[in-house]
């Protein structure tokens, strides 16, 4: 498997993703679309560039989230989390906009037995966005529920 065990993490390591993805007007368009969210914001470049302080449309910030999680997910968890139990303190201070780069970094910030589950443990990571200038355009805690090393 390419993701790590539970008996892998430690507090405190970090991961710097090497895929990074440049945002596309259809990016933004379809993930908006499909996802039912008619907000101008997204999806009307003349009420943008008149009626908000940016200017121009800006990237989906459900689209900025779900490609911060899912670019870690290569290095850190696929094919041994149990599931996601939770994302929490998701924060965006600044907005990504159509032609923007993303890089994700991931930190360890906790790594602890389950009390209900003696055959898995529990990783709460801290996922960060940049943007191609090295801005912190998102971030959020995600806790994971991780299979143990198999026994040999």
């Amino acid at each position: 498997m390419a993701g790590l065990y539970f008996e892998e993490f430690q507090v405190g390591q970090v991961f710097d993703h090497a895929i990074r993805r440049t945002l596309t007007e259809t990016d933004n368009v379809v993930f908006s679309t499909m996802t039912h969210n008619p907000a101008p914001l997204h999806l009307d470049e003349e009420y943008c560039r008149n009626h908000t302080e940016f200017g121009q449309r800006v990237v989906n910030s459900c689209l900025t989230l779900s490609l911060m999680v899912g670019i870690s997910v290569n290095d850190t968890t696929l094919g041994t989390t149990v599931a996601n139990l939770g994302w929490d303190e998701v924060r965006f201070p600044r907005p990504l906009f159509h032609g923007d780069t993303v890089h994700i970094q991931t930190e360890v910030l906790e790594v602890r037995e389950s009390r209900s589950r003696p055959d898995n443990g529990i990783v709460i990571f801290e996922h960060r966005a940049y943007n191609q200038d090295d801005h912190l355009v998102a971030s959020c805690k995600r806790t994971a529920l991780m299979h143990r090393r198999p026994a040999a």
